[in-house]
């Protein structure tokens, strides 16, 4: 497994560029270990289930079908979950953009103060990564690099490389910039909060825009459908002499609250993590 997981990430190097920049506490090779070890085990499972389905009410009792059939399943339920489990580095870069950009603002004001107040650049960001907010753990990556012997400028310049919000690359780029021309960072740090605070009062009212017509949709697929939708059955199903058991009514119910769940998602995920 480990020569397969070298391959993997031979073939792919975005991989470990993928695991670097989200933080994991793995090399790229054991990330792709463990999700082929996760993926054969929930395929395991999965076929374990399709084999005693498709012998009961598919094949019926033809076991070679039957266990063609679960081999295929095997086949596809490990393409499916490895396929799945392999984007959660993209999913943590995600994470942690939307942790910076909501106290991006904060973060950079609270810099502002500390340097506007004389404190050198080192002591502000100590000080940064001493407060409280989500942002203060992304500055405590940047004092240790700091500590541990790395000129200001490099630990500064890794976390740009590093960082998955631009908002947060736009600051540490203007704090080298400052440092390599010896002006004073305070001057553009200001211009950069500004431009960034109306970037997000932008994304906001685009924002504002989008939720408008999701909700139009959201009044039609899912409240106005379903309602309609479901008296009709019950009309046509008396009818038609359908019988209308309480299983079928929890199956209704059930798929009515997956809609919800999947539109309340949606919703959750347009939504800026902005923090003005």
């Amino acid at each position: 497994m480990i020569k397969v997981s070298y391959l993997i990430v031979r073939k792919f190097p975005i991989l470990r560029k993928l695991v670097e920049k989200a933080h994991m506490k793995e090399t790229a090779e054991q990330f792709v270990k463990r999700v082929i070890s996760l993926s054969i085990m929930a395929s395991f499972t999965i076929a374990i289930l399709s084999f005693f389905l498709l012998d009961k009410l598919v094949f019926k009792g033809n076991i070679g079908k039957t266990l063609l059939g679960t081999l295929v399943m095997f086949a596809l339920s490990f393409f499916v979950v490895f396929s799945l489990f392999i984007q959660s580095p993209r999913l943590e870069l995600r994470k942690r953009e939307r942790e910076i950009n909501k106290e991006v603002l904060f973060a950079g004001r609270y810099l502002l103060v500390k340097l506007d107040s004389g404190i050198p650049l080192f002591n502000s960001l100590l000080d940064a990564s001493r407060s409280y907010g989500i942002s203060a753990k992304y500055f405590k990556e940047i004092v240790d690099e700091i500590r541990v012997g790395t000129p200001i400028e490099e630990a500064l310049a890794e976390t740009r490389e590093s960082s998955p919000s631009k908002y947060f690359k736009l600051i540490l780029t203007e704090l080298i910039t400052s440092l390599k021309t010896g002006v004073d960072v305070s001057i553009g740090l200001r211009e950069i909060l500004n431009q960034i605070t109306k970037e997000q009062v932008l994304e906001i009212k685009t924002y504002s825009k989008k939720l408008n017509a999701f909700m139009m949709i959201y009044m039609v697929l899912a409240t106005v459908m379903p309602s309609l939708g479901v008296t009709m059955f019950i009309v046509l199903g008396g009818f038609m002499g359908i019988p209308l058991d309480t299983a079928t009514m929890y199956m209704i119910l059930f798929g009515l609250a997956f809609m919800q769940y999947i539109f309340l998602s949606i919703l959750k995920s347009m939504r800026p993590m902005v923090n003005l």
